[in-house]
């Protein structure tokens, strides 16, 4: 699977993929919002996770590439995530911070939503975050979500949930 945005490359993760993601996922500040922290195993697990997720789903956070160089800088894609006790397909992000305001979030989510909607039966796609996560939520918006509740959880105490539907796909194009 590979996607292709005006700027960015969006392809399967690799191992070979460790150094570039371990920049982004281990970083406090990016990560401030995540449940926990993240170490080398941890991203060695993520990038394993993502794997089997393309094998089992055809889909999983793909890697972020910038067209111009090849260079990882992130990821994005879609997944199954317990939202507010039901597992929803939910596009989620993680940007390198010296990459972060411009714009690569909002075009790799956009990518995916396109495929996602083009390429499964899910009717809505989600997003959720911690709901003091200001960027994550403006991100969410500006792939075309609405927000459609909080809820508390044991992860993040309240989480935030924005929303797209096919139909507010369809008006978009």
């Amino acid at each position: 699977m590979v996607l292709e945005t005006e700027r960015l490359i969006i392809r399967e993760m690799t191992d070979d993929d460790f150094e570039a993601l371990f920049k982004v996922l281990s970083d406090k500040d990016i990560m401030a919002h995540y449940p926990y922290s993240f170490d080398e195993e941890r991203v060695r697990s993520w990038i394993r996770r993502n794997k089997e997720r393309y094998e089992i789903f055809g889909f999983g956070l793909w890697a972020v590439c910038l067209k111009e160089t090849g260079e990882m800088i992130g990821d994005c894609g879609l997944t199954m995530q317990n939202i507010n006790g039901t597992i929803r397909p939910e596009i989620g992000y993680h940007i390198r911070a010296d990459k972060q305001g411009n714009g690569f979030a909002k075009e790799a989510a956009r990518a995916v939503r396109d495929w996602t909607f083009k390429n499964t039966p899910f009717n809505v796609i989600y997003s959720y975050m911690k709901y003091t996560n200001l960027p994550s939520a403006a991100t969410a918006m500006s792939w075309g979500c609405t927000f459609i509740g909080d809820y508390k959880d044991e992860e993040n105490g309240i989480s935030r949930v924005f929303a797209i539907t096919r139909e507010e796909w369809k008006t978009l194009e």
